[in-house]
């Protein structure tokens, strides 16, 4: 089978995120990366033309040349689909000039600035009846897949609790800002209203709802900006509720020092409870309050089906965040076939990230942020320091 030829704009040579979607998908043995639009510096992106081995002809000045020129290539040699790794406010005029070319695209998230850009995004994919996925990087873990068979299959019982932390610390200063990487994500212009939320925040939101098969119907929130002279956030704490009635936190940051990318999440049902942590990837504990605590290892033991196939070595060899990403692109690039072949393609048969989710995070991105500049829930505290001083001295 020839591989799914992929084109690819932004991710210049000294991008995060551009490099980590091409391992990600040379991981997945099944895409080419051909052509790119790396950056809107022609010479740029033809540098890192020569750096990945590809052809000078077709490192292009801009994307829409890049979707013209290979549009008008034989349908052997153009592209396929098309990896969208540039900053927040290019996701929406990429992803859907690709769509209207006939490309598939993966995007990075937030999949758009803002819903009413996603909303659109969906008719364009209805209209191009072309597939998109979106690369909630973390729902391709074996033990997220695992933790999501085990709440399906009734082990937790009903969910009462849930609880998820995102916490960083690279923002946690202002000379942090000096950064590529933080420049764009800080800028309202190229992030959108919300940088701590929209970056880390609904991935969290995200790994919630795929795993507990629940969905947020309400929140309240504390949205703050530590650090001063910031216009965007960069730091919050979101309580939320379920449409089973269950309750939950969720606790986002980028100035908690010393935190790398700590992503935890706890799920509590009333016979059980699940917790998973990005930063020990390869074990999720099984606990309840009548039988022996239980470790769960990938590879180790009877798996789900979808657990064993987001699994690349034999237990006890780490795998990590590019094999989690890669299994985006695997999973896509299977749906990208089947569709080919005329088969069901939807995005939940092929366990891919789709136009939906991308919907509710930019909702949950919103909203959380309106949620957070009102003080409607907040009660004060009555006891005053007099009144309390009056009572420790009783």
């Amino acid at each position: 089978m020839k591989k799914l030829r992929m084109g690819m704009v932004g991710g210049g040579s000294g991008a995060f995120i551009g490099e980590i979607h091409r391992i990600a998908a040379a991981i997945s043995q099944d895409i080419q990366l051909v052509c790119g639009a790396f950056s809107s510096d022609r010479e740029r992106t033809l540098q890192t033309g020569r750096l990945l081995d590809l052809e000078a002809d077709r490192c292009y000045g801009s994307y829409d040349e890049m979707f013209a020129r290979e549009s008008s290539l034989p349908k052997d040699i153009r592209m396929e689909l098309v990896a969208v790794v540039t900053p927040n406010h290019l996701h929406f005029p990429v992803a859907s000039a690709a769509l209207e070319h006939g490309f598939h695209v993966i995007s990075d998230k937030p999949a758009t600035l803002n819903l009413q850009e996603a909303i659109r995004l969906k008719e364009i994919i209805e209209k191009t009846n072309c597939l998109y996925a979106l690369t909630h990087v973390y729902t391709g873990y074996p033990l997220v897949k695992q933790a999501r068979h085990l709440v399906e299959r009734g082990e937790l019982g009903n969910i009462v609790k849930v609880v998820a932390e995102y916490s960083q610390g690279w923002l946690a200063t202002k000379a942090s800002e000096t950064s590529k990487q933080a420049a764009w994500r800080l800028d309202p212009a190229r992030s959108g209203r919300s940088c701590c939320i929209g970056d880390i925040g609904v991935h969290a939101a995200n790994l919630i709802e795929y795993i507990s098969g629940l969905k947020i119907t309400a929140l309240c929130a504390d949205i703050s900006t530590v650090v001063e002279g910031r216009t965007l956030d960069d730091d919050g704490t979101v309580l939320l509720r379920f449409d089973n009635g269950a309750k939950g936190v969720l606790l986002a940051s980028q100035v908690s020092v010393g935190d790398e990318n700590n992503l935890r999440l706890r799920i509590y049902g009333d016979k059980k409870s699940i917790e998973w942590s990005q930063l020990d990837p390869n074990t999720l504990w099984l606990r309840s309050n009548s039988e022996p605590t239980q470790q769960i290892r990938t590879g180790v033991g009877e798996m789900s089906p979808a657990a064993t196939r987001a699994a690349y070595a034999p237990a006890g060899h780490t795998e990590g965040y590019l094999e989690a990403f890669a299994n985006i692109y695997k999973n896509f690039s299977a749906q990208i076939r089947a569709q080919r072949n005329g088969r069901d393609c939807d995005n939940n048969s092929f366990d891919v990230p789709g136009i939906e989710a991308a919907i509710r995070g930019m909702a949950f991105i919103e909203e959380t942020m309106d949620a957070g500049q009102s003080s409607l829930n907040w009660m004060p505290f009555s006891l005053t320091a007099e009144m309390s001083e009056g009572v420790v001295g009783e």
